[in-house]
């Protein structure tokens, strides 16, 4: 649990961003700074990294966030900061796969995640009352 002066929450999200029409671009040593980029800009969103793994064409980031966040904002600052950093580090092994500075597709996957289940939080809102 997390807690601000008004409000306690325990918010996670997670994401999955794709490469640029599917490509298989992504080296093992891309994905490990891909986790370090990640790390770094989500401890400036007052954010936590949980999980992070990923493949050729995609990665999964496991997020805990502040109820406050725009999480369409972040996964923007996410993916731009990251994509400009990728393409500055690898450079040459991205050119052959990209001609326009691209490196994620625009969609991506958001999906809640709790500790408790939807059908156990749903009988317990019903059981509410009087």
């Amino acid at each position: 649990m997390n807690h601000s002066s008004h409000a306690v929450f325990s918010l996670q999200v997670h994401l999955v961003f794709v490469t640029k029409y599917r490509k298989k671009v992504i080296t093992p040593p891309m994905l490990q700074d891909l986790e370090a980029i990640f790390t770094k800009i989500l401890v400036a969103w007052k954010c936590t990294l949980l999980e992070f793994g990923g493949e050729a064409d995609h990665v999964h980031l496991l997020i805990s966030y502040h109820p406050n966040l725009n999480l369409s904002v972040l996964v923007n600052n996410l993916k731009s900061a990251s994509s400009r950093q990728l393409r500055t580090n690898y450079e040459s092994h991205l050119r052959k796969f990209y001609w326009k500075p691209v490196f994620w597709h625009r969609a991506y996957y958001a999906g809640s995640v709790g500790h408790a289940r939807l059908e156990t939080v749903k009988r317990y809102v019903e059981n509410q009352g009087f």
